[in-house]
């Protein structure tokens, strides 16, 4: 009795060490993880927001603003944008400073916004504090010196003024490049500190009790006989490893303790009958999966059979050439394009490039892509499609989801291209006799972001020769194995290698430079291009 003492003590001991190490390990772990996962969440939200708030603040004003004494008009208007922009993205504040170039010591508050729900203090028009610290000073310095192009600042651990919070700063760059003042967006982050000590007080509960059950369940463990049980379970586990036929007596009838070992017996009973079935039940998942597998091909396929891919387009015409592609990086994708003659003299192009990936950027997509087509042949301007679409998408947009487009109609008589830009990529140009050169349009919202967001229209002139190359993000941020983007300056170099080339023949030199820059790296982003040579009226 005594050894059995000693063994049911010295198994008590070492459970419960077990559990302290590994209810750490768990705590650490997980509570890295947290904080991890939601500070990027924090971050790319908050960086989202900046990026929104951005384009209300014109960076070639900033000396006007900061003339106006927060009275004009104009000035209002911004701060109005930003205002609703702060509350409907549930940042706590955003606001634009102008920080103390010498040593950045100071600066000075030019447009400050809060949200309607938070309680701290709003600095007024002009107000001047000191940098909060050499941090935030260094941070400021590489945003105003060309350094950076984005500056995160993470604040939960501590002594700090408020509480846990973020601030995701960018700069405001006039015509010539240089920083004219920063943009903040902070965002409170009560959820990380909830989540995380929510965590901590769980798994040190659980730990409690673990314990506590562990050592009583050892205690009476430890009082039965044993080994007449384990034999059996150990002698029926040797005997089903071999024969991998249940037994027509189970152990749950052999062995009679209402303890562990009864579980245990139980369970090995319960195991040996789901074995027993288990080549059934892998033959029907294995079906499942290829019909999973067959309705994904299927969706591709209905996907694909949406955009048009028939070449030459229009054979019947030679006053233009148009050529596209697209590659999703998953089996269904977010990026579309589209082109269809309104009319005998207008030709209506489209590029565009849903948030996220997957089935549910596949099924916007074909939405967007139809309201688009709709509003188009009703014979709008570019600027009211996009904006028509816009308020169509944003009335039953319940997932906020959102999708960059931009949107050209060629008249072909003359050449004449009238576009509109909802914060897609900037196109690409070759004139005629001239080479690629990036086309840098004014930006529009992207089509679902804000209900009532306005479009600017503008023209180009095509002459016979000249081509327009149009693409989505996945293809100048295709990223090679050591993460480096594929950029546009290789776009433009892939382009002007041929710059006489016809549409279809760019679209290739394109793909093949992005291929070789990629290797083996995986496709993270969908692959979209569409390219369109105009030849004018021929006889």
């Amino acid at each position: 009795m005594k050894r059995k003492g000693t063994i049911a003590i010295k198994s008590i001991v070492g459970i419960v060490l077990l559990l302290f190490v590994f209810s750490w390990v768990v705590i650490t772990i997980g509570y890295n993880g947290f904080t991890e996962v939601l500070l990027d969440q924090y971050a790319d939200g908050a960086f989202r927001t900046a990026k929104i708030a951005a384009t209300y603040v014109d960076a070639k004003k900033i000396e006007v603003y900061a003339s106006s004494h927060g009275t004009t008009a104009a000035y209002k208007s911004v701060l109005e944008k930003l205002s609703r922009a702060c509350n409907s993205s549930g940042a706590t504040f955003i606001y634009v400073i102008l920080p103390d170039l010498d040593d950045y010591a100071h600066i000075t508050f030019l447009f400050s916004t809060m949200n309607h729900k938070s309680h701290y203090t709003l600095y007024d028009f002009g107000y001047v504090r000191e940098t909060t610290n050499d941090e935030y000073k260094e941070k400021y310095r590489k945003l105003c010196e060309g350094e950076s192009d984005e500056e995160l600042v993470i604040r939960d651990k501590g002594y700090i003024e408020t509480d846990p919070h973020i601030t995701a700063m960018i700069p405001l760059k006039g015509a010539d490049g240089v920083t004219k003042a920063i943009l903040c967006v902070q965002m409170q982050m009560e959820n990380l500190t909830e989540a995380r000590q929510t965590y901590v007080r769980s798994v040190i509960i659980t730990l409690a009790v673990a314990t506590v059950l562990v050592i009583l369940g050892l205690a009476l463990y430890f009082q039965f006989v044993l080994l007449k049980p384990i034999r059996e379970i150990t002698e029926e586990a040797s005997r089903f490893a071999k024969e991998n036929v249940s037994a027509e007596k189970k152990l749950a009838e052999k062995v009679r303790n209402r303890d562990e070992i009864g579980v245990l017996a139980a369970s090995i009973d319960q195991m040996e009958d789901q074995i027993h079935h288990y080549v059934e039940n892998l033959t029907q998942a294995t079906a499942e999966r290829e019909r999973i597998s067959t309705e994904l091909t299927l969706a591709t396929r209905i996907q694909a059979d949406m955009l048009p891919n028939t070449f030459p387009a229009f054979p019947e015409r030679n006053e233009f050439d148009i050529h596209a592609s697209m590659d999703p990086a998953r089996e269904v994708g977010g990026d579309f394009y589209d082109y269809f003659l309104i009319d005998d003299d207008h030709l209506c192009l489209m590029i565009a490039d849903v948030s996220g990936k997957g089935v549910p950027a596949a099924l916007f997509m074909m939405a967007s892509m139809i309201i688009l087509a709709n509003n188009a042949r009703m014979g709008k301007s570019p600027a009211e499609i996009l904006h028509d679409t816009n308020l169509s998408i944003c009335s039953r947009n319940r997932e906020e989801m959102f999708v960059t487009v931009w949107l050209g109609i060629l008249e072909i008589s003359t050449g004449k291209l009238t576009a509109a830009n909802a914060g897609h990529e900037y196109p690409v140009l070759k004139r005629a006799g001239g080479e690629y050169e990036v086309l840098r349009d004014r930006h529009g919202i992207a089509i679902g972001a804000i209900e009532g967001a306005g479009y600017r229209e503008y023209g180009i002139q095509l002459e016979p020769g000249s081509t327009l190359f149009l693409y989505t993000d996945g293809v100048p941020e295709a990223t090679d194995p050591e993460n480096a983007m594929f950029g546009m300056d290789r776009l433009l170099d892939a382009l002007n290698g041929d710059s006489g080339a016809s549409p279809e023949k760019a679209l290739e030199s394109v793909r093949k430079a992005v291929d070789g820059f990629v290797r083996d790296a995986e496709q993270f982003d969908d692959l979209t291009m569409l390219c369109l040579k105009y030849e004018g009226r021929r006889p």
